[in-house]
């Protein structure tokens, strides 16, 4: 399977167009979009407890996009520091802030400054001090190496142009025995070149 888009895509374009559409689902999670959303789905449909999400900012998960339950994989322990690559609104990245405890650190990185902007307000309106979210690409984290016991992503890395170069920067920045806890979109058959180079089919 091809981990890299074609050469003649324009990732700056791609990058663009993703912060466009997670830009609209952060404010407007409403709006009509080709994927599920929200906390209902969340629950229903890939196993979050409803109980715990109804005691999140409600702006944190009604923009929820994520596409399966990566916190369900393995347990978070008090004072551990996890980071949630793509973070969006912030359901995910709070549940976990939640699970480690005031001792441990709960580090968000997306690329969307309209989701930073809610994920930052939920974890204050959530009294949750050991939240921090930064701007930054999955190819580039701001994390110094060895830094992170368990790394969390749900539904982003599928939409990251350079694979090879996150999963190496995620390796970089765990500790020794850390753990990489992902939920995303995998095909079965490698996909043909016309479809790698459509943009509209990469941002969503």
């Amino acid at each position: 399977m091809a981990l890299v888009c074609p050469v003649e895509l324009d990732t700056r374009e791609l990058r663009t167009e993703v912060s466009k559409i997670y830009g609209r689902v952060a404010f407007h999670p409403d709006d009509s979009f080709h994927f599920h959303r929200g906390p209902a789905y969340a629950a229903e449909f890939l196993g979050y407890d409803a109980a715990e999400l109804a005691l999140l900012p409600v702006e944190s998960t009604a923009s929820f996009a994520g596409v399966g339950n990566p916190l369900a994989m393995a347990a978070m322990e008090p004072g551990q520091t996890v980071l949630d690559i793509g973070s969006g609104a912030g359901m995910d990245l709070l549940l976990a802030a939640r699970r480690i405890g005031p001792s441990g650190k709960a580090m968000g990185v997306d690329m969307t400054d309209a989701m930073l902007e809610r994920a930052s307000h939920a974890a204050l309106t959530a009294g949750l001090r050991n939240v921090e979210v930064r701007k930054a690409d999955a190819t580039d984290l701001p994390l110094a190496d060895s830094s992170v016991d368990v790394v969390i992503s749900n539904g982003v890395l599928n939409l990251v142009p350079g694979k090879e170069k996150a999963f190496a920067e995620i390796v970089r920045v765990l500790r020794p025995g850390g753990r990489l806890q992902i939920a995303d979109i995998v095909v079965e058959a490698e996909l043909s070149e016309d479809i790698r180079r459509n943009i509209e089919l990469w941002t969503g």
